[in-house]
């Protein structure tokens, strides 16, 4: 259940205020802690963005925001963290935020090594490893995640203390989520050749190779699987078939140098893949709603067109927080905020 403790919602207040001094404007904010970073957005978005979120820890201190993954959909808000255990493609949008209370999100990209060294050495996260399931788990934030969090950011203005202290911190959160009854999820990435660390050396070649045709045989020698385990566990982690994950990588891709790089349809299409023009548009109004050339003219100019989700199947089943980066090369939010 959700924390609503005076001490819990203190510390969602003081971490916002930190959040929002430390950003000032609306996007993506970087920091001198490597591997922290926030977004902010003063308004709902008008329509939802396509990216991978990237492994991380999220923590939405302020406002809302709406997910899909595959068929499910997640709504969450700042009651919640979420850990995305591997790159996942999703679709977000942010359904909660103002001027005076703009949506605000702590992301913390996970480190394997750290994970790894915790589960050797972290008695109450060597609990017995269950198969793997989906790669992006939510739970109550504590008020001990949410103090560890504070000491991060707070940080941020000791500069010289960062290189000794943030991975001190930064190991002190890792081992709260790994002692979360969500811990096994995460614990699959830190031990050496589990399944889940299989299935996430499968999800990084086919993020480094996914213009290449789809071999599901060769992806499993690559990470030491049979096709049909590879298939059954990479289905259990993403909700997606590796053929439905390539190609959401493409089409994303394809998008973004359409946006970004002003490539004409056909040209991004063969970039990212596909041999037939015609496939590729029939795909990608399948996913986005519309042929390519209204799709890039609708994201250029949203206030000119109907607010409406691209086509998506509605499964909710629960709420999650996290950080979406645009485009199939980069963790989990819209070129206007990215987490």
């Amino acid at each position: 259940m959700p924390d609503n403790t005076p001490a819990h919602e203190a510390c969602l207040r003081e971490l916002a205020g930190l959040i929002e001094r430390s950003t000032g404007e609306d996007g993506l904010h970087t920091t001198t802690i490597p591997a922290l970073h926030f977004s902010r957005l003063s308004a709902p978005m008008p329509l939802p963005a396509r990216g991978v979120q990237e492994a991380a820890l999220c923590l939405i201190v302020q406002g809302a925001k709406r997910a899909i993954l595959a068929d499910e959909v997640y709504d969450y808000d700042a009651s919640r963290f979420v850990v995305a255990s591997v790159d996942l493609p999703v679709t977000a949008q942010v359904t909660q935020a103002a001027p005076d209370a703009p949506y605000l999100c702590l992301v913390l990209k996970l480190s394997p090594s750290t994970i790894a060294e915790l589960v050797t050495e972290a008695e109450s996260a060597r609990a017995p490893l269950p198969p793997p399931s989906r790669g992006l788990c939510l739970a109550p934030s504590s008020v001990e995640l949410l103090e560890a969090a504070i000491r991060l950011v707070k940080l941020l203005d000791a500069p010289q203390d960062i290189p000794l202290l943030a991975p001190l911190v930064e190991r002190e959160i890792l081992y709260r989520v790994l002692c979360s009854p969500q811990g096994a999820m995460l614990r699959h990435i830190g031990i050496a050749d589990s399944q889940g660390q299989r299935v996430a050396k499968a999800i990084h070649w086919l993020r480094q190779h996914y213009a290449q045709p789809l071999r599901i045989d060769h992806i499993a020698r690559e990470v030491h699987m049979s096709p049909s385990a590879l298939h059954h566990h990479f289905k259990a982690v993403t909700a997606m078939s590796p053929l439905q994950y390539q190609k959401q990588l493409r089409l994303q891709e394809a998008r973004r140098l359409m946006l970004s790089e002003v490539m004409d349809a056909a040209s991004a299409g063969h970039r990212v893949g596909y041999e037939s023009p015609s496939q590729f548009s029939r795909e990608y109004s399948r996913m986005f709603g519309a042929p390519p050339l209204r799709d890039v003219e609708r994201m250029r100019n949203p206030g000119q067109h109907e607010s409406r989700p691209e086509p998506s199947v509605s499964r909710p089943v629960g709420d999650v927080a996290a950080g979406l980066r645009p485009g199939a090369q980069s963790p989990w939010l819209p070129a206007e905020e990215r987490p």
